[in-house]
């Protein structure tokens, strides 16, 4: 399947969750046999030999994020919102264009210098992968590389992440 196939799989869904915003839809695609599988094949395949653990952002970053530890056979750790992981965790927080946000993380999530790869559905301006960034490092985890469904390129997300690698399957380079 190509890149370009798989974009079929993206809905766009307007005015949502505000007027304005285009929200990219992948339920779509994680529906589809064939291109869940060719999406999880396509990231799990890039990193392969890379990385030590993968690591998921709440939510949809948990699905994507499983699928390609289990095809690498690694684990996975979670980024979550606040108040949702039980034990001892630290917290990073980002700016949002309407206010900020918090992720946290287990204290225990991580091993001293693991190699990790941070996995997404979409990348837009960057603010909460770079959280995910910050709160690997302070972990003393090494940020081998963040992977995405999307990128929306034209938010310049990707300027926001201080990373070794930043991986995109579907680009989109406009609104």
């Amino acid at each position: 399947m190509t890149l370009e196939e798989l974009k079929t799989y993206i809905r766009d869904i307007p005015d949502f969750p505000k007027p304005g915003i285009v929200f990219k839809d992948i339920t779509p695609l994680l529906a589809a046999a064939a291109a869940f599988q060719e999406t999880v094949n396509r990231i799990a395949d890039h990193y392969r030999d890379r990385v030590d653990m993968v690591l998921g952002i709440e939510s949809r970053g948990f699905i994507v994020g499983a699928a390609v530890a289990y095809r690498l056979g690694l684990g996975l750790a979670l980024v979550r919102k606040p108040g949702k992981l039980p034990a001892e965790r630290y917290a990073a927080s980002y700016a949002l264009e309407y206010g900020t946000d918090t992720l946290e993380i287990h204290r225990d999530a991580l091993g001293n210098r693991t190699r990790v790869l941070i996995v997404d559905d979409l990348l837009a301006t960057g603010g909460t992968a770079s959280a995910a960034i910050e709160l690997v490092r302070r972990l003393d985890g090494v940020v081998a590389g963040c992977a995405f469904i999307i990128e929306l390129a034209f938010l310049q997300g990707r300027r926001r992440l201080d990373t070794a690698e930043v991986f995109a399957l579907l680009r989109y380079d406009a609104e």
